[in-house]
C-alpha cells in the first residue's frame, strides 16, 4: 500500500471510529410538554386556542444538557408524569395523550386516546405512527428487552399492550383491571420482563401482573401502599420498588413506599414522609438513589395555608430496602417528573409554570443547581431509557 492511500485509510478509520464512539455515547431524556393547559390562582385552567404539545429531545452526553429538537406531539400533565419512554437503544420514544381540548367546548378538556410513535434517530426526528389506545391514557413503560409497552388508562380501568419490533409498534389488546373509577396511572416492569406493577389512584392500590410474551393476568392479591398511588419505578436489580401515595392534595404530608419484589409475595416493607403531593418519583439507573419530586403546595393559590413558593426535590440513598434523605433542593412551580443521567450524576426535574427543565448535578455529597432548558410548554414528562444491565 502506497503511503498516500495508507494515510486516507487511516484518516477513514479515525472518522469513523469518533463517529461510532459519538454514537456509543450518545444519552438523551425526552421532555413531554402540555400547552393546554396553566395555572391560574392555583387552578388547572384550559388555555384558549392553544399552541400544540411539543416533546423536547434533550442530550445529556456532552458537557451540559442541551435541547437538540423539538417537535409537536400529543400529551398531558393529566396523570404522573411518566407519559413518555424511550427504548433501551434510545430509537424510539412513545407519548401519550390523556386529554385533549373538547372541540364542542373549547374551554374544557376531555379523554384523549392516542400513543405517538417517535423516531429518535430519524434526522431529524420524527413522528412515524400514531396508534389508539384506551380512555384517557397516562404512565407507560417499555420492558428493559425492547419487546413490550403497557399503557395505563386512566379512564378505563385498563392496560393497552403494544409490541415493538425494531421501529414497528403494535396493538395487541387490553386488560381489564378495574371498573372506570380505579383509576390506573402507571405501569413498571420488572428487569427480566416477567413481571408489571400498575398503580390506580382511583383505589389506592396496586395490581401486580404477570406477563408471557404479550399476555399479562392479573394476581388475586393486590398491594396496598399510601393513600392514591401514583407514580412508580422498579430499580433495574429488580430487587425493589418505590411509589409515590399522592394523596388528597389537602395539605397533609404525603408519603413514598418501597415494596420489596424479593417477597413471595411481594409487600411495601417501609414508608416516608415526603411533604406534599410527591408528584414525581424516580430510581437512579444503578439503584442506589431515589429523586423524589415534591409540589410542596407551589399548585396552590397564594391565598392558601398550605402554599409555598417552591417545589422540593429530594433525594433519598437506597440502602436494601430502607431510605435515608440526603439531599432536598428548591425547584419551580407546579413541578412534575425526574429523569437521571446514566451515571447518576445529573438530574432533571420538570417546572409546567416555568416552562423548563432544571438541571441539577450530583457528587455523591452535594446537590447543586446548574442551570435550566426552555422548552415549548409547559414540562409534564421527562424519562430516559430503562437500559438492560450490563
Amino acid at each position: 500500500m502506497r503511503s498516500a492511500d495508507f494515510f486516507r485509510w487511516l484518516l477513514v478509520l479515525c472518522v469513523g471510529t469518533q463517529v461510532w464512539l459519538a454514537q456509543a455515547r450518545a444519552e438523551l431524556a425526552v421532555s413531554a410538554n402540555d400547552n393546554k393547559v396553566h395555572l391560574v390562582n392555583g387552578v388547572s385552567t384550559t388555555v384558549q386556542n392553544p399552541a400544540p404539545d411539543t416533546i423536547a429531545i434533550i442530550e445529556l452526553s456532552g458537557a451540559a444538557p442541551k435541547v437538540i429538537a423539538e417537535l409537536e406531539v400529543p400529551t398531558s400533565v393529566a396523570g404522573p408524569p411518566l407519559s413518555v419512554a424511550l427504548t433501551p437503544d434510545e430509537g424510539l420514544a412513545l407519548v401519550t395523550a390523556a386529554m385533549k381540548i373538547n372541540p364542542k367546548d373549547p374551554k374544557k378538556v376531555i379523554p384523549d386516546n392516542r400513543l405517538t410513535v417517535v423516531d429518535l434517530k430519524a434526522d431529524p426526528p420524527a413522528v412515524i405512527a400514531t396508534l389508539e389506545t384506551g380512555k384517557s391514557p397516562a404512565g407507560l413503560s417499555i420492558n428493559r428487552q425492547g419487546t413490550l409497552a403497557l399503557v395505563a388508562n386512566r379512564a378505563e380501568g385498563t392496560v393497552s399492550i403494544f409490541s415493538i419490533a425494531g421501529k414497528t409498534v403494535t396493538a395487541k389488546g387490553t386488560l381489564k383491571i378495574g371498573d372506570e373509577k380505579s383509576g390506573p396511572s402507571q405501569v413498571a416492569i420488572t428487569p427480566d420482563g416477567k413481571m408489571a406493577l400498575v398503580t390506580r389512584d382511583g383505589d389506592s392500590r396496586i395490581s401486580v401482573l404477570s406477563i408471557e410474551g404479550t399476555k399479562l393476568e392479573q394476581a388475586k392479591r393486590a398491594i396496598f401502599a399510601g393513600l392514591r398511588t401514583y407514580g412508580i419505578d422498579i430499580s433495574s436489580q429488580g430487587t425493589i420498588a418505590v411509589v409515590a401515595n399522592i394523596g388528597m392534595g389537602g395539605g397533609d404530608a404525603d408519603t413514598i413506599s418501597i415494596i420489596d419484589l424479593r417477597l413471595k409475595p411481594p409487600r411495601v416493607v417501609e414508608t416516608v414522609t415526603v411533604g406534599q403531593t410527591p408528584e414525581g418519583i424516580k430510581l437512579s439507573p444503578d439503584g442506589t438513589l431515589c429523586a423524589v419530586v415534591a409540589m410542596n403546595g407551589s399548585n396552590k393559590a397564594p391565598t392558601s395555608p398550605f402554599y409555598a413558593d417552591n417545589g422540593k426535590l429530594l433525594l433519598f440513598r437506597v440502602e436494601g430496602t430502607r431510605l435515608t434523605k440526603v439531599a432536598e433542593a428548591p425547584i419551580g412551580h407546579w413541578s412534575q417528573g425526574a429523569a437521571f443521567s446514566d451515571d447518576n450524576r445529573t438530574i432533571l426535574v420538570g417546572n409546567m409554570v416555568e416552562r423548563n427543565v432544571m438541571v441539577f448535578k450530583w457528587d455523591g455529597s452535594t446537590l447543586t443547581s446548574a442551570g435550566d432548558l426552555k422548552v415549548k410548554g409547559g414540562a409534564a414528562a421527562i424519562r430516559t431509557a430503562d437500559k438492560p444491565r450490563m
